[in-house]
């Protein structure tokens, strides 16, 4: 995979300073467009000869010359070679003007062949998903309306476990901020969690990963904590040390803002996400009486997670889990207390099970349950 981030054409003298003082700059000033085009052109071309059958080119650009670009791209490696065109989008201050601010970069996503490598990469659903779209398989009728798939018996078909929602081609992901580990203090220094998705949807382990204006060596350093091989190029001296020194000590700033997201639809607290991010599931919003569900299934069924909230009542969450739980075909739920003396006071279905806030607690507690079973059955 080649990944490039050229200078922009933004006619400007790009210049930065560390927090020790230290200034490092390029020039991204040329003599005409005809210059940049042509600079480009070359560098394309050596690109598509070294890329092998299987690879996958992405061109990370701004406004000032994309349009020109993606024309240049359909010229040397073909219109048919275009895959994607990434909106990377992000949240950053700057000062007003006369017009509308700018949020996002343009990365075009091209492949020498038709035959490339792509993995898919999930996130998370939408809080607007409610549970049955989680739960139900869907499929095309005859006027090509998304419905709930049916059985011979006009059933409705329980969906299989679910890694979550394919990524899209708009990715919301923060800028780095001032005060990030990770920030040298180069200019147009990219985030490592934009680098690692590139990566991880076009490279396996072991793949070996070009950047011919590698920068500050972002995308080498993505390349190493992801196990795979990297070659940078730099004109820049700076640059090159500063690759160097990242490589030796690589650090990434986790942003809180990428972890937590932001969505009218949400209705948990931020305590109650903490818990529920302790188990690999799908959170559900706007339902009081479920707020996740494992991604793994069990007997072939999905298992419901509720919180006790602080204002219910035990008994009352249980009954709220209880009835939603089998009204949703669930092989099994947990309920979350923090209620101290709950045992003396409820009867627990066999197929519930009260934690604290461990999963690995409740996993346990069901592989005993069914050993125990297929010691029954011989």
């Amino acid at each position: 995979m080649i990944y490039l981030d050229p200078p922009f054409y933004t006619q400007k003298k790009q210049s930065l300073s560390d927090s020790k003082g230290n200034k490092y700059e390029f020039s991204d000033v040329w003599d005409s467009l005809d210059e940049y085009i042509n600079f480009m052109r070359q560098r394309i071309v050596e690109m598509k000869r070294l890329l092998k059958p299987t690879g996958s080119i992405f061109l990370h650009c701004g406004t000032s010359a994309s349009h020109h670009l993606r024309l240049l791209l359909d010229d040397i490696l073909g219109c048919e070679s275009f895959r994607s065109e990434i909106i990377w989008s992000y949240k950053r201050w700057s000062n007003s003007r006369n017009g509308l601010l700018p949020g996002h970069q343009t990365i075009f996503y091209y492949t020498k062949t038709q035959n490339y490598n792509f993995n898919t990469l999930y996130g998370e659903y939408s809080a607007t998903t409610n549970v049955d779209q989680i739960l139900q398989e869907r499929e095309r009728d005859i006027t090509g309306k998304a419905v709930y798939k049916r059985d011979n018996s006009g059933v409705i078909v329980e969906a299989k476990e679910k890694k979550g929602v394919p990524i899209s081609d708009v990715w919301d992901i923060p800028f780095l901020n001032p005060k990030a580990k990770e920030r040298t203090g180069y200019p147009t220094q990219k985030p490592i969690e934009l680098l690692e998705r590139i990566i991880k949807i076009s490279t396996n382990e072991g793949d070996t990963i070009l950047d011919p204006f590698c920068g500050s060596g972002t995308t080498l350093v993505s390349a190493k904590l992801l196990n795979r091989n990297y070659i940078g190029i730099d004109i820049n001296e700076d640059a090159v040390q500063i690759t160097k020194s990242r490589l030796e000590s690589p650090q990434k700033t986790t942003s809180i803002l990428l972890k937590i997201g932001e969505n009218a639809y949400k209705t948990k607290t931020e305590d109650e996400l903490s818990v529920l991010r302790q188990f690999d599931c799908d959170i559900v919003q706007r339902n009081r009486g479920i707020d996740a569900f494992l991604k793994k299934h069990y007997l072939g069924h999905p298992v419901a997670i509720k919180i006790q909230r602080s204002d219910e009542k035990f008994v009352d969450a249980l009954s709220l889990l209880e009835q939603a739980s089998k009204k949703k075909k669930c092989s099994f739920a947990i309920l979350i207390t923090s209620e101290k003396g709950w045992k003396r006071t409820s009867h627990i279905p066999d197929n519930i099970f009260v934690i604290n806030r461990y999963c690995t607690q409740f996993e346990i507690m069901v592989d005993e349950l069914l050993s125990q079973a297929v010691v029954s059955e011989k």
